[in-house]
């Protein structure tokens, strides 16, 4: 029987579907994979279900050179913790969820651009203190988000999630950087340059994949760009973010706030980033609903199952 690996706990939905197709063993640690658990799952199962923090990295597939493993099927959307070049070098395949992940993430992005704007997290710290005063027509002012400036960079499935968002339900105007221009079903003003997106709104959305091509692609140019009134927004991949220029930036008030999901070395945050009362930070909760893991996982399973069929992978990278 095809022998899989989970490499984490997914929900008991997902591993009886898997267990009714496949000889599935769920790997119990919840943290990344090492080095040796990556070479082993290469070489004992005919199929892996990674996740992000498995780094199976161009390293990990010369250490096994005859791999028994045909297919990872990935579980989330992003991809970039897999050398893709060197899984098709070794013949393996990549599967991703793409889909699954679209809605919960952008409302994540949603949660995040009130929270900072409104200041809620610093309210929250106030009654929870025990230091709260009661009501007064100047306490925690923040901004308004409707009828201000969105911009979303990258205007991919997420990226228009998340503008629909603004534009319908909050009234805001939606600018956009991307490589192309997008038609889309609501206005939306395409920017020549990321520079100029960031001079021109009011709260900056990082919606673009990890990878390379992004690593720091929001740096400290762009905050020196940014308006002082104005609010970063990161539910992509942390390296997307210059980390210690984003600090820089909120402690010196060139940018009045942030709202993180992910961070650039995560599960490791910053002292500086937790000590700032204009930071509003999330443990990498974007698609943390139990219908969208859900959903999620199943899309790997049907990867999976799709691929030892000899069919098409519905979702290969």
């Amino acid at each position: 029987m095809t022998k899989v690996l989970m490499t984490r706990p997914l929900p008991e939905t997902v591993q009886d579907a898997a267990r009714a197709l496949f000889d599935l063993d769920v790997r119990q640690d919840t943290g990344p994979m090492s080095a040796a658990e990556m070479q082993a799952s290469l070489r004992d199962y005919d199929g892996v279900v990674p996740t992000l923090g498995d780094l199976y990295t161009q390293e990990i597939f010369d250490a096994v050179p005859d791999p028994r493993c045909r297919v990872l099927a990935n579980f989330g959307v992003g991809y970039n913790h897999i050398d893709t070049g060197a899984a098709r070098a070794a013949d393996i395949a990549v599967s991703n969820t793409p889909g699954a992940v679209t809605d919960a993430t952008a409302d994540t992005a949603m949660t995040l651009m009130l929270m900072s704007a409104r200041r809620a997290g610093e309210g929250e710290r106030i009654v929870r203190a025990g230091t709260w005063e009661g009501w007064h027509p100047t306490q925690l002012l923040g901004m308004h988000l409707g009828g201000k400036t969105v911009g979303i960079v990258g205007m991919g499935r997420i990226g228009q999630a998340i503008a629909r968002r603004c534009h319908y339900g909050f009234g805001m105007k939606v600018a956009y950087h991307s490589r192309s221009a997008k038609d889309l079903e609501f206005p939306a003003e395409r920017s020549g340059s990321l520079p100029a997106l960031a001079g021109s709104v009011d709260v900056l959305v990082i919606a673009v994949p990890g990878g390379d091509e992004t690593h720091h692609l929001i740096n400290a140019d762009i905050f020196d760009a940014m308006q002082g009134h104005a609010h970063l927004i990161n539910i992509a991949r942390g390296n997307v973010v210059e980390e210690s220029a984003l600090i820089k930036a909120l402690q010196t008030g060139k940018i009045a706030g942030a709202g993180l999901d992910v961070y650039e070395f995560e599960p490791v945050v910053p002292e500086a980033l937790k000590a700032m009362e204009n930071a509003v930070l999330l443990p990498h909760i974007g698609t943390a609903a139990l219908e969208v893991r859900t959903d999620m996982g199943m899309m790997t399973v049907e990867n999976l199952k799709a691929f030892f069929a000899g069919k098409d992978l519905p979702n290969a990278v």
